[in-house]
């Protein structure tokens, strides 16, 4: 039995769906590499809400979602911006978020890292308050017991007048921290407001200035996040490294290949794209750490189609993707997303990315997501 997807322009195309899920072995720990899920958050549809109220989250379809990815071997990278931080879920759920994750995190054993940012601050700021606005956070994120990722800050990006001043903010916080933090940078890609982030929109300088941050204080850093979607740059930022610091790559275009690393190294990993992927990730992950390279890849390079789609620009609203093939995938019950983002891709987009995924294999019941489709597409006015 076909299923109708659409196409743009108003055209229509048969789509014959899978009958069966992939077949994956059994879960397990993952040795050869630290890998972290960046994990969304689950609305509450039946809240009365606007795109301008607090979000209203479901605690329990959204803490279920994290026990998922700790059960097969992932880390979860927690309130960055797959919950949607900055894009619908303000300082005030964020903290929430990261309270209650952090304490799922330890009654499972689950390894679990909390984004530290600046987004209590509504309007312009100086960099007095944007310090004291990263202590606030980094306090709650240390208090709950997870590590902690020191995030790009839009209000930064504001005020900093050059290399010096992310220099010295970044210092005083990494002398602050009890433990090792994760440095992220996140491109204008994922974020417009971030442009020119260390000191220059030019990314040579800016990348110097990023070391400049490390070198200073390496025993802080843990590691980096580098979301640049830019291989060959995180490739050589990852060979300057003070010995210790990892690279976690957050390059949702080039994952495989940057995990699976070279002859000089390789990257860990913290990615939007294994929110989706996670069980199939977890897997390919198990297979690089019995050193079989390219089983690793045979794994993961399938799922670039998806991930490239998911991504594509306007890049920041790949979050639409990701929670609706959570919904298809059943992990949740409803595709109504925080600020009202479900509207943010379009049907001919989601539509592809059913196909992609159903054609990975990634739906557990592959004839619930194919009805949950038609669902959608009927509400749309596409016939079936």
């Amino acid at each position: 039995m076909t299923i109708r997807l659409p196409e743009p322009g108003g055209t229509t195309r048969e789509y014959r769906p899978r009958a069966e899920p992939l077949t994956l072995s059994a879960p397990g720990p993952l040795t050869s590499r630290t890998v972290f899920s960046a994990a969304h958050v689950v609305a509450d549809p039946y809240a009365d809400t606007t795109p301008d109220s607090p979000a209203a989250v479901d605690w329990d379809a959204t803490l279920a979602f994290r026990r998922h990815l700790w059960s097969h071997g992932l880390g979860v990278a927690e309130a960055m911006d797959t919950a949607q931080r900055g894009m619908g879920l303000d300082w005030a759920g964020a903290a929430e978020l990261i309270r209650r994750s952090a304490a799922e995190a330890h009654s499972v054993g689950g390894r679990i890292a909390c984004g530290v940012g600046t987004d209590q601050l509504t309007g312009p700021a100086g960099l007095p308050e944007i310090r004291a606005a990263y202590e606030e956070q980094l306090a709650v994120v240390e208090e709950s017991g997870a590590q902690a990722v020191l995030m790009a800050s839009r209000a930064l990006a504001g005020a900093a007048s050059g290399p010096e001043d992310y220099l010295d903010l970044y210092g005083h916080l990494l002398r602050q921290a009890s433990e090792p933090v994760v440095l992220h940078w996140l491109g204008p890609m994922f974020d417009p407001a971030l442009d020119g982030y260390w000191g220059s929109a030019d990314l040579d300088a800016a990348t110097e200035a990023f070391l400049d941050v490390i070198a200073a204080h390496p025993d802080k850093v843990d590691g980096i996040k580098v979301s640049l979607l830019d291989a060959r740059r995180e490739v050589e930022l990852r060979r300057r490294l003070p010995e210790g610091v990892r690279c976690y790559t957050g390059d949702d275009f080039h994952y495989p290949e940057l995990i699976a690393g070279d002859e000089q190294g390789f990257s860990h990993a913290l990615l939007g794209i294994f929110d989706p992927l996670g069980p199939l990730a977890a897997e390919a992950v198990r297979t690089l750490d019995t050193g079989d390279v390219a089983g690793f890849r045979k794994t993961l390079d399938p799922t670039v189609a998806l991930s490239r789609h998911l991504f594509r620009a306007p890049t920041r609203f790949y979050k639409t993707g990701v929670v609706f093939l959570a919904w298809l995938a059943g992990h949740q019950d409803h595709f109504t997303m925080v600020g009202g983002l479900q509207s943010a891709r379009s049907l001919p987009h989601l539509s592809r990315a059913y196909e992609l995924a159903d054609g990975l294999g990634l739906f557990p019941d592959p004839a619930r997501a194919e009805s949950r489709m038609r669902s959608l597409l009927t509400v749309h006015g596409v016939p079936q």
